[in-house]
């Protein structure tokens, strides 16, 4: 698998070979959330919910949750999305941000704007073959091209 900086990486991380209940062993530590800024979580959330067809609830303390759809083939390997409300604008480029590996790049891209998400220009040129978008509150993201037949 090719990420957006053009490094290989496997689905896999190389720390060991051998796993248990879905863990390498040998590592301590998984990935429960990837943790999202915004002055409207549910907005946001939303936008993210129908982008990756994602099961939206809010906790207890008011944080929007979203979750892989249960026995879906997410369930039990994605991490969740954290939406956490803050006064702060986004001022920067994001330090992270998510690839997504669709079926169709073009209709994604197409579906996304539907959604309210706009292309972005980050310094990426018109050679790679990944479009840069940011979802309404301007969270940058990557829409990679679909796997060839080789790769998967």
């Amino acid at each position: 698998m090719q990420c957006a900086t053009g490094r290989h990486v496997s689905a896999v991380a190389t720390l060991g070979t051998a796993h248990a209940a879905g863990r390498i062993l040998g590592t301590m530590l998984t990935i429960q959330a990837v943790s999202f800024d915004a002055h409207d979580p549910l907005a946001l959330a939303d936008f993210w919910r129908e982008a990756l067809g994602r099961l939206l609830r809010v906790d207890d303390d008011g944080d929007v949750v979203l979750e892989a759809p249960a026995g879906s083939p997410q369930d039990g390997v994605a991490a969740d999305l954290l939406f956490l409300n803050v006064p702060e604008d986004k001022v920067i480029k994001n330090r992270i941000h998510l690839d997504l590996r669709p079926d169709d790049q073009a209709g994604e891209v197409v579906r996304l704007e539907g959604l309210g998400a706009r292309r972005v220009s980050v310094g990426q040129g018109d050679e790679v073959t990944w479009i840069v978008m940011a979802d309404p509150e301007g969270n940058e993201f990557c829409v990679l091209r679909a796997f060839r037949p080789d790769e998967v």
